[in-house]
């Protein structure tokens, strides 16, 4: 009787056990991961709303980012609001994959502020390497070629980019590898030596993967011409 009682309270533990494992797996969330910057260069700050719940701690303000956000994957709505109202100035249904990353950027001026989605790619990069890709989001400015500097030896990286489409963007999400190392990167108007903007002691990281882009607008002094970089891992 001793023997049968035991055998029926481990069976029972055990379809307890059983039981659990199947619940925490039908609980765990099937999530995404969204990173948001403002890039809309005379925007106020501004507020992220998922499904209408606000995300963000404080006021996302230009040229900042929040850094990567967990949602629940399948179509969210997203808007973004004018910090701390009910004012949307971006209002947008956007379907996310499971265990996929993504980096929405509000850009334009606020009278035609608008948004574009890229996908992250995260993938570790090699031995010696970092990864790095590039988004003109300066309205107004021409298309530019970004490069690096070795003395006056200008050697080109990403050419004639154009202020970004989504099209464009999604065109332009790929991340290039580079060797580690630290680079002066040198903006100039496409197709010419006309230097606009020089980023000098830029460190890319071995392993690191980075986002930089384009911001402001050319000739204006409360957020003028320059280039912001995004730590993606």
């Amino acid at each position: 009787m001793k023997k049968t009682t035991f055998f029926m309270a481990t069976a029972a533990a055990l379809l307890l056990s059983s039981l659990s494992l199947v619940s925490c797996k039908k609980e765990k969330k099937e999530e995404a991961r969204v990173l948001v910057t403002h890039a809309s260069p005379d925007a106020p700050g501004v507020d992220l709303l998922v499904d209408n719940q606000k995300v963000n701690g404080s006021a996302l303000t230009f040229p900042n980012n929040t850094g990567y956000l967990a949602v629940s994957a399948g179509t969210r709505n997203i808007k973004v609001n004018a910090a701390g109202t009910s004012t949307t100035v971006i209002n947008a249904d956007i379907t996310f994959m499971k265990d996929k990353s993504y980096s929405l950027f509000a850009i334009n001026p606020l009278a035609s502020i608008s948004a574009i989605l890229v996908a992250d790619d995260l993938t570790t990069p090699a031995a010696g390497k970092a990864h790095i890709r590039f988004f003109h989001l300066s309205p107004g400015a021409p298309a530019v070629t970004v490069g690096v500097l070795n003395g006056e030896t200008f050697t080109p990286v990403f050419s004639n980019r154009a202020f970004e489409t989504q099209a464009t963007a999604t065109a332009n999400q790929a991340f290039t590898p580079v060797d580690a190392g630290t680079y002066t990167f040198d903006v100039r108007v496409a197709g010419t030596a006309t230097s606009v903007l020089k980023v000098p002691g830029v460190t890319l990281q071995a392993g690191k993967i980075y986002t930089v882009f384009a911001r402001g607008i050319v000739g204006n002094a409360t957020t003028p011409l320059g280039a912001s970089i995004i730590a993606n891992n």
